[in-house]
């Protein structure tokens, strides 16, 4: 099969960009994006991938997603037997290149579940303008998605709100993790978090938490959303002194983390899925994420970690109760969890469902059956 694949941009590292980097080397398919860092493959560990950048496009918020949705608006990518849009605004590529697959990570959120959040952090200006923006562009988001023949959701959470939101079925392929990378070094001295910064990610959560655990020690690796002051985010924290922020960190680094940490601290709201708990599972790592989103799709509680309620609390007393000697007792069980998330199966059915879409145009242009 000869494929395309469309995504969002290629600027920063992150679960999209992993997945859509793995599909594309599988695939041995072309890679379309906006924004592109022509380094960024390589610091992934993928060098080999075809990546082309269609559009430039602004850093400032709105005027940003504009571009981009204009961008994928105008693609003209003819040859390909199948193309699939993965993230938010590569959708608009569907009307004009078919057949077509949109992998969701999740419908636009402040569109819809998170609307009223994203409004009241901003100062009035700016939420009079983004007011407007949304109410303008929410409905040509919903037309581009209207265009999408097939939807694969990155989780369950994600499929209830497709169809909650834009009253749409979608089959879940959850994202993949190549375990065959990660590995155990040791229970090590540091909890770890990798997350981007930004709001959503409740990073103030873990402050808190960590500002009550004076004996123990946090780690958090990732870069600032674009957009978003890195260092005036992390002040906005007030960070205790045993909360270390590391900025984006290359591949080798992250997996030396993940092997000599005590285990993994999740807090993002209500996430679309996340990678990070099966990677830290997949180096024998347990997690304390929050019991909500896609977390209670991949952490199995009592066996690979604890899921506890969205409070600095909580979240400090399971950082308690993981002894060394408990967190070494999981690691098994853990091992065997991500497994079931390994890249291997994501390939795999992506493979199947890309075959069927492509035997079903063949055909007449029949709806491919999943």
């Amino acid at each position: 099969m000869r494929i395309a694949v469309l995504h969002d941009h290629l600027r920063f590292i992150g679960g999209g960009e992993r997945l859509v980097l793995t599909l594309a080397s599988a695939l041995d398919a072309d890679l379309y994006v906006t924004d592109l860092d022509p380094e960024l493959p390589a610091r992934i560990g993928m060098p080999g991938v075809r990546v082309h950048e269609i559009a430039a496009v602004p850093s400032t918020p709105i005027l940003r997603q504009e571009r981009q949705a204009s961008a994928f608006r105008a693609a003209d990518l003819p040859g390909y037997e199948a193309y699939v849009c993965s993230g938010n605004w590569a959708v608009f590529a569907a009307a004009k290149h078919r057949p077509s697959l949109w992998y969701c990570y999740t419908p636009v959120r402040v569109f819809y579940d998170l609307r009223e959040s994203f409004l009241h952090d901003l100062p009035l200006p700016a939420r009079w303008a983004a007011r407007n923006w949304i109410k303008r562009a929410r409905p040509r988001y919903e037309a581009a998605v209207s265009k999408v023949e097939h939807i694969v959701a990155s989780s369950r959470n994600v499929a209830g709100r497709l169809a909650r939101f834009l009253h749409r079925i979608a089959e879940v392929v959850y994202p993949p993790v190549d375990t065959s990378k990660y590995r155990f070094d040791r229970v090590g001295d540091f909890w770890l978090s990798v997350s981007r910064l930004s709001h959503e990610k409740r990073l103030g959560l873990l402050a808190e938490a960590f500002r009550n655990l004076p004996g123990e020690r946090l780690v958090i690796a990732g870069g600032p959303q674009m957009g978003v002051d890195a260092k005036r985010f992390i002040r906005s924290l007030r960070p205790p002194d045993n909360v270390e922020f590391l900025g984006e960190v290359d591949e080798s680094r992250l997996l030396e983390l993940y092997a000599t940490c005590r285990g993994l601290v999740a807090t993002a709201q209500d996430e679309d899925f996340g990678l990070t708990p099966v990677e830290a599972m997949a180096s024998g790592k347990a997690v304390i994420a929050v019991d909500e989103g896609g977390y209670q799709e991949s952490v199995v509680h009592g066996e690979t970690g604890w899921l506890v309620p969205a409070r600095p609390d909580t979240i400090r007393d399971a950082v308690r109760s993981a002894t060394t000697a408990r967190l070494e007792t999981l690691r098994i069980r853990c091992r065997s969890r991500a497994e079931l998330f390994d890249q291997r199966v994501f390939v795999s059915r992506m493979r199947e469902m890309l075959g069927r879409i492509v035997e079903a145009r063949a055909d007449g242009g029949r709806p491919a059956t999943f």
